[in-house]
Protein backbone atom coordinates (compact mmCIF):
# COMPACT_ATOMS: atom_id res chain seq x y z
CA UNK A 1 0.00 0.00 0.00
CA UNK A 2 2.96 2.18 0.73
CA UNK A 3 4.32 2.07 -2.38
CA UNK A 4 0.99 2.66 -4.37
CA UNK A 5 0.58 5.71 -2.45
CA UNK A 6 4.04 7.09 -3.05
CA UNK A 7 3.64 6.85 -6.77
CA UNK A 8 -0.29 8.79 -6.52
CA UNK A 9 1.30 10.98 -4.40
CA UNK A 10 4.04 12.05 -6.76
CA UNK A 11 1.66 12.13 -9.60
CA UNK A 12 -0.34 14.25 -7.68
CA UNK A 13 2.50 16.33 -6.79
CA UNK A 14 3.13 16.87 -10.65
CA UNK A 15 -0.39 17.70 -11.74
CA UNK A 16 0.14 20.02 -9.12
CA UNK A 17 3.23 21.59 -11.04
CA UNK A 18 1.30 21.22 -14.36
CA UNK A 19 -1.36 23.06 -12.53
CA UNK A 20 1.24 25.83 -11.81
CA UNK A 21 2.68 25.46 -15.46
CA UNK A 22 -0.63 26.16 -17.35
CA UNK A 23 -1.82 29.00 -15.05
CA UNK A 24 1.44 30.67 -15.65
CA UNK A 25 1.28 30.66 -19.50
CA UNK A 26 -2.94 31.75 -19.30
CA UNK A 27 -1.88 34.48 -17.29
CA UNK A 28 1.17 35.68 -19.81
CA UNK A 29 -1.47 34.79 -22.84
CA UNK A 30 -4.56 36.19 -20.75
CA UNK A 31 -7.05 33.97 -22.94
CA UNK A 32 -8.52 31.19 -21.51
CA UNK A 33 -8.75 27.38 -22.30
CA UNK A 34 -11.68 25.87 -23.86
CA UNK A 35 -13.91 24.17 -20.95
CA UNK A 36 -15.06 20.84 -22.60
CA UNK A 37 -11.81 20.33 -24.41
CA UNK A 38 -8.93 21.35 -22.01
CA UNK A 39 -10.07 22.48 -18.47
CA UNK A 40 -13.07 19.83 -17.73
CA UNK A 41 -10.87 16.62 -19.01
CA UNK A 42 -7.87 17.76 -16.73
CA UNK A 43 -10.43 18.68 -13.90
CA UNK A 44 -11.30 14.86 -13.97
CA UNK A 45 -8.81 13.20 -14.89
CA UNK A 46 -7.04 15.23 -11.45
CA UNK A 47 -10.08 14.40 -9.25
CA UNK A 48 -10.35 11.01 -10.31
CA UNK A 49 -6.45 10.59 -9.12
CA UNK A 50 -6.83 12.53 -6.33
CA UNK A 51 -10.04 10.76 -4.67
CA UNK A 52 -8.23 7.42 -4.92
CA UNK A 53 -4.87 8.79 -3.22
CA UNK A 54 -7.59 10.44 -0.64
CA UNK A 55 -8.95 7.55 0.41
CA UNK A 56 -5.48 5.45 0.22
CA UNK A 57 -3.66 8.24 2.20
CA UNK A 58 -6.18 8.31 4.99
CA UNK A 59 -6.40 4.73 5.35
CA UNK A 60 -2.30 5.09 5.86
CA UNK A 61 -2.54 8.13 7.96
CA UNK A 62 -5.09 5.56 10.35
CA UNK A 63 -2.49 2.98 9.92
CA UNK A 64 0.97 4.46 10.84
CA UNK A 65 -0.24 7.30 12.86
CA UNK A 66 2.54 9.66 11.63
CA UNK A 67 3.36 12.16 13.73
CA UNK A 68 3.43 15.17 11.40
CA UNK A 69 0.74 14.14 9.17
CA UNK A 70 -2.84 14.80 9.71
CA UNK A 71 -6.50 14.05 8.47
CA UNK A 72 -7.27 17.83 8.14
CA UNK A 73 -4.25 18.30 6.17
CA UNK A 74 -5.42 15.32 3.25
CA UNK A 75 -8.95 17.37 3.31
CA UNK A 76 -7.01 20.54 2.62
CA UNK A 77 -5.24 19.10 -0.58
CA UNK A 78 -7.37 17.19 -1.66
CA UNK A 79 -9.67 20.71 -1.64
CA UNK A 80 -6.77 22.84 -3.21
CA UNK A 81 -6.29 20.01 -5.66
CA UNK A 82 -9.92 20.33 -6.71
CA UNK A 83 -10.02 24.32 -7.15
CA UNK A 84 -6.87 24.87 -8.74
CA UNK A 85 -6.75 21.90 -11.16
CA UNK A 86 -10.06 24.22 -12.56
CA UNK A 87 -8.60 27.97 -12.22
CA UNK A 88 -5.31 27.05 -13.96
CA UNK A 89 -6.73 28.02 -17.01
CA UNK A 90 -8.21 30.96 -16.20
CA UNK A 91 -6.43 34.48 -16.00
CA UNK A 92 -8.72 36.55 -14.13
CA UNK A 93 -8.12 33.51 -11.08
CA UNK A 94 -6.48 35.44 -8.41
CA UNK A 95 -2.72 35.37 -7.98
CA UNK A 96 -2.11 35.11 -4.37
CA UNK A 97 -5.33 32.56 -3.89
CA UNK A 98 -3.99 30.45 -6.42
CA UNK A 99 -0.17 30.58 -5.68
CA UNK A 100 -0.98 29.99 -1.70
CA UNK A 101 -3.22 27.16 -2.88
CA UNK A 102 -0.50 25.49 -5.32
CA UNK A 103 2.41 25.80 -2.46
CA UNK A 104 0.11 24.19 0.27
CA UNK A 105 -0.41 21.38 -1.82
CA UNK A 106 3.11 21.12 -2.74
CA UNK A 107 4.37 21.30 0.57
CA UNK A 108 2.26 18.72 2.36
CA UNK A 109 3.18 15.93 -0.97
CA UNK A 110 7.01 16.44 -0.61
CA UNK A 111 6.11 16.19 3.63
CA UNK A 112 4.25 12.44 2.47
CA UNK A 113 6.88 11.35 0.16
CA UNK A 114 9.25 12.26 2.88
CA UNK A 115 7.46 10.22 5.38
CA UNK A 116 6.42 7.30 2.60
CA UNK A 117 10.21 6.90 1.46
CA UNK A 118 11.72 7.52 5.41
CA UNK A 119 8.94 4.45 6.53
CA UNK A 120 10.57 2.86 3.36
CA UNK A 121 14.02 3.26 4.73
CA UNK A 122 12.96 1.92 8.03
CA UNK A 123 11.18 -1.43 6.76
CA UNK A 124 14.40 -2.57 4.56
Amino acid sequence: MEEKLLKLTEKLLAYNQMCLKYYEEVRETKKEKDFYQVVKPFANEVKSLKDEWAEMAKEWMEKESPKHIHRKQIDIASEHMDRISIQAFFPGTSKAMFLNANRTIEYFLTELIKELRKKERDAN
